[in-house]
């Protein structure tokens, strides 16, 4: 099976989202974070504290929301060369053979930890903070998206 594909901005930064809102760490930090500010408001609600406090934990909350929603996904896009380049990949039994206008490059399916499917795309793991996007758009149908699911799943386990 051959592709070739183009990274979309809003696609990738999306895909970005759904990388750091899987992570598990990520995961636990936004659900303390809510609780605490819901603590807050309560603490609030009840005169227990002053407003500054509670203005103070809400603007924690709205950091932590931005910074994970818009300000790391927008930073990595920026800084990656990788989603600005054009790439085909040849998928054969034993690896993957990479190729875009710097070179080529051959990836055993064993070097990838594990793959996670979003709405758009493929996400194959490296390790827990390396990974390749291979966009949905790249397949010529459903079917060749089907096919190419079920050729992962044989080769790489599933998150």
């Amino acid at each position: 099976m051959n592709i070739s594909f183009d990274y979309d901005r809003k696609k990738v930064i999306q895909a970005l989202r759904y990388h750091f809102v899987s992570k598990k760490e990520i995961r636990i930090l936004i659900i303390l974070i809510n609780v605490f500010a819901l603590f807050a408001a309560a603490m609030f609600f009840w005169k227990k504290i002053a407003p500054v406090a509670f203005l103070m934990s809400s603007f924690l909350w709205f950091l932590l929301m931005l910074t994970i929603w818009f300000i790391l996904p927008f930073t990595i896009y920026q800084r990656a060369r990788t989603f600005k380049d054009s790439f085909r990949i040849s998928f054969l039994d034993d690896y993957m053979h990479l190729e875009n206008s710097m070179g080529s490059k051959d990836w055993t399916y064993r070097s990838f930890q594990y793959f996670l499917e979003t709405p758009h795309f493929f996400h194959l793991y490296i390790d827990d903070r390396s990974f390749f996007l291979i966009p949905k758009t790249a397949f010529a149908d459903s079917d060749a998206e089907h096919e190419f699911r079920l050729f992962l799943a044989s080769k790489i386990k599933k998150s």
